[in-house]
C-alpha cells in the first residue's frame, strides 16, 4: 500500500516539474535527487570498506549540474547547427569547458586528494570510486535538464513510461511465472520471464506512445501542458516514427534500464543492505527508485538527435 500511494503521489509532481517549471527550477530539483542519491551512493561504498571523497565529490557533482545548466540554456536558444545537432556555442561549450573540467580534471582532482590518505594503498581506490559517483549520477541526471525545454519534455515523458512499464512488467510476471533466475549472484528475485515481458511491454507500450504521438501532443497542448510550439517544419517525414526506429529505441532502453537496476543491486548486495535508502515509503531510497532511468537516459539522449527530434520538431 505504501508503495502504491508513493507512487500515486510522485508521478504528478514528476509530471508537473517535466512540463511546467522552468529550466533553473527543474534543474534545482533534479540537482536536489542527485545530491540524495549521491549520499546513498556514497554510503554504499563506505559499507564495503571503502573511504570516498564526500566534500570533492559534492563540489564536482554541482560543477556538473552547472555545466548542464549552461548547455541547457544554449541549446534552448536558436543557434547554427552544430555537433548532433546541439548549437554551435553549446558545442563549443561543452567540448571547451565542460568535458575537459568533467572528464579531465575531475579523475586527477582526485588523485591529488588521495595523496593525503593513510593507508597509501587505499589512495586509489578510494579516489576510483568517488569518481564513479560522477558518470553514475551526475552525467546520467545532468541530461535531465537538456531534454526538459518545450516539446523535448514529451519525449523525456515517453522515456520515463517506457522505463516505468518495464518495470511493472517484470515485477508482475516474474512473480507470477518467473523459473529461471536472471542474476541470482546479484538480485534472485528477478528471472528470464520477468527481463522477457519487460522488453516485449517496453515495445509494445513504446509503439503505442509513438503511433499516437501527435494525438497526445495536441492533447497536451489543448489543456496547456505544453505551451511552446516548434516553428521547426519537416514535411517529408511522417507525422509519428515507424516501427523500424521505435522497436530498436524501446528494446535499447528497457536493456539499459534493466542493466542499470542489476548494477545497483550489486552495489547493495556488496553493502549487505536491502535497500539504497529508507527516504521514500514503500520504495528503499531515492537510488532505488532512478536507478533503472540512470542507465536508460543517456541511451535516450542518443536516439533524440538522431532519430526522433525531426518528429518532434514538427508537432
Amino acid at each position: 500500500m505504501k508503495r502504491v500511494l508513493t507512487a500515486a503521489v510522485l508521478i504528478p509532481l514528476v509530471i508537473l516539474a517535466l512540463f511546467k517549471a522552468p529550466l533553473w527550477l527543474f534543474l534545482l530539483l533534479v540537482f536536489g535527487v542527485a545530491l540524495l542519491a549521491a549520499h546513498e551512493y556514497l554510503h554504499m561504498v563506505e559499507k564495503q570498506g571503502f573511504r570516498p571523497f564526500h566534500a570533492t565529490s559534492y563540489i564536482l557533482l554541482t560543477l556538473v549540474f552547472c555545466v548542464s545548466y549552461s548547455l541547457a540554456r544554449l541549446t534552448s536558444q536558436p543557434s547554427p547547427p552544430g555537433v548532433f545537432g546541439i548549437g554551435y556555442q553549446a558545442g563549443l561549450l561543452l567540448l571547451f569547458w565542460g568535458l575537459p573540467l568533467v572528464t579531465v580534471l575531475a579523475p586527477l582532482i582526485y588523485l591529488l586528494v588521495s595523496l593525503r590518505r593513510e593507508p597509501l594503498s587505499q589512495a586509489l581506490p578510494d579516489a576510483a570510486v568517488s569518481y564513479m559517483l560522477l558518470p553514475y549520477v551526475g552525467f546520467t541526471l545532468g541530461v535531465l535538464p537538456l531534454l526538459q525545454s518545450g516539446i523535448k519534455a514529451l519525449y523525456l515523458l515517453f522515456l520515463m513510461i517506457l522505463v516505468w512499464s518495464g518495470d511493472i512488467a517484470a515485477f508482475y510476471v516474474g512473480r507470477a511465472i518467473g523459473r529461471h533466475k536472471l542474476a541470482p549472484r546479484l538480485s534472485p528475485g528477478k528471472s528470464w520471464e520477468g527481463a522477457v515481458a519487460s522488453m516485449i511491454s517496453a515495445v509494445l507500450v513504446g509503439w503505442l506512445l509513438f503511433h499516437y504521438l501527435p494525438e497526445i501532443a495536441s492533447s497536451f497542448r489543448s489543456v496547456q501542458i505544453i505551451t511552446i510550439k516548434s516553428s521547426v517544419l519537416w514535411t517529408a517525414l511522417p507525422k509519428a516514427p515507424p516501427l523500424r526506429l521505435v522497436a530498436p529505441f524501446a528494446l535499447c532502453v528497457n536493456i539499459a534500464a534493466q542493466m542499470g537496476d542489476l548494477v545497483e543491486s550489486a552495489l547493495k548486495r556488496g553493502a549487505g543492505v536491502k535497500d539504497s535508502g529508507t527516504l521514500l515509503p514503500g520504495h528503499g531510497g531515492v537510488l532505488d527508485r532512478i536507478d533503472a532511468l540512470l542507465f536508460a537516459l543517456p541511451v535516450g539522449m542518443i536516439f533524440y538527435p538522431t532519430g526522433f527530434g525531426p518528429y518532434f520538431a514538427q508537432l
